[in-house]
């Protein structure tokens, strides 16, 4: 019997916020002094950070600061005749993943309440993708005004996190409630909301970027995959409380933080091997890969010479890794993924049917569409039907989509359990 493979493991750095778009948006209290370092905190917690100011804010902290720290320009201007359609507000809340006021005076928590937009820190909380949270920071007894708690209360059923405030001396002398929390709670607060749990416990392995078939030492049949929604999806898992196992092709992507276990892999048959080395205990499997199809009968030893002017090549069929996955007797949770140019739909219900799976996530992919680190869209279809995510960035669309297959995961599991379905089947 055939030994196990093995294959090279690579030990992933720690970092509480990877790849995340922070915008940070600064109002006018005396505690925007520990702004600047909030941003070195995030940094240092792998976000990318932006930083918007109100005019009140400036009277504390001069925005050059701020664009030091964060080595980006400071956003002011409500109507900013430099900014796509003169619309800053719309193109900083379709880029951020968090916004997050710190501080936020009890002027600016009572602006957020009443979903005012009447200049840019305000605009951009109201037209955000993202999560928002505020850290309050304003003297005690403004934050135990019953108008603050009533603002308070507004925000928090509008789905925006409070975070703090801390207790003790203020700038006014005064002894309360109402500092606003260090940088380093802060960041590391700010870390915890994307960590969802919903995968607490669950072994999930994922397929990533392009295979590479050798056709002799220097040439080889490969395509345009980046891996960059693969990693980002094995990202989000990690963030929803997974032990992943990330089986990866030939890519230029730096190893995502806090996986488990990072296999790099060149062929379709070595990622085949791989993937089916993690399956005794895998829960969960999302095969984002694209596989070549075929591979040349044998590859060359040598290079081949431009000699002739047409040249022939004999493929063979690739192993379906994904179908083979579904079909094992002790079976994971199967996500396949359908890159589709035409008729996207319908060839990903007949992909989900042919191989088994229980979830299928399509895409549309052209010359200049679905590659790379830009925007794209995914159609997920499954029994329960079709539940489309819009054109968003790669990043957010992983987490949507592991929010997704996580509630169906649950929803699988508890029908099984329930004695009532197997009479119902």
């Amino acid at each position: 019997m055939d030994a196990t493979p093995t294959f090279p493991q690579y030990t992933v750095p720690m970092a509480l916020l990877p790849n995340k778009r922070v915008l940070l948006g600064v109002s006018g209290g005396i505690a925007a002094y520990k702004s600047p370092d909030l941003v070195r905190r995030l940094r240092e917690a792998g976000a990318e950070v932006r930083v918007l100011m109100t005019r009140a804010a400036m009277e504390f902290v001069t925005p050059l600061t701020f664009q030091a720290v964060s080595g980006h320009p400071v956003y002011s201007e409500l109507l900013d005749e430099k900014a796509e359609a003169g619309m800053g507000h719309i193109e900083l809340a379709r880029w951020a993943d968090l916004v997050l006021v710190a501080p936020a005076t009890a002027d600016t928590l009572a602006r957020l309440a009443q979903g005012r937009a009447d200049d840019l820190l305000a605009a951009a909380c109201l037209a955000r993708r993202g999560i928002l949270a505020v850290a309050p920071a304003m003297n005690q007894a403004m934050w135990e005004n019953p108008a603050t708690r009533g603002n308070l209360r507004a925000l928090e059923s509008a789905g925006v996190t409070i975070l703090g405030p801390g207790h003790g001396s203020q700038a006014c002398g005064d002894e309360g409630a109402g500092r606003m929390l260090e940088p380093a709670e802060i960041a590391q607060r700010a870390a915890a909301l994307f960590e969802t749990g919903g995968l607490a416990g669950r072994h999930v392995v994922i397929t990533a970027g392009p295979t590479f078939e050798p056709i002799d030492p220097v040439r080889g049949l490969t395509n345009r995959s980046s891996g960059t929604m693969g990693f980002a999806i094995a990202e989000a898992a990690v963030e929803a409380g997974a032990r992943v196992t990330l089986v990866s092709g030939p890519v230029a992507l730096a190893a995502p933080q806090r996986v488990d276990c990072l296999v790099r892999v060149e062929t379709a048959m070595q990622m085949r091997d791989a993937v089916m080395a993690h399956m005794p205990d895998c829960d969960v499997f999302i095969a984002v890969a694209a596989v070549a199809d075929y591979r040349p009968a044998r590859a060359l030893p040598r290079k081949i010479k431009k000699d002739a002017e047409q040249l022939s090549l004999e493929l063979v069929r690739n192993p379906d890794i994904v179908a083979e996955v579904a079909a094992l007797p002790r079976r994971p949770f199967t996500v396949g993924f359908a890159a589709e140019t035409d008729q996207l739909e319908q060839n990903a219900q007949a992909k989900l049917v042919a191989k088994g799976l229980d979830l299928i996530c399509a895409n549309p992919v052209g010359p200049d569409t679905g590659f790379g680190d830009g925007a794209t869209s995914l159609l997920l279809i499954d029994a329960q039907g079709q539940h489309p995510l819009p054109l968003d960035s790669k990043p957010r669309l992983a987490r949507a989509l592991v929010d997704y297959l996580a509630r169906r995961l649950h929803e699988k599991e508890d029908s099984a359990q329930d004695p009532r379905s197997a009479h119902r089947q």
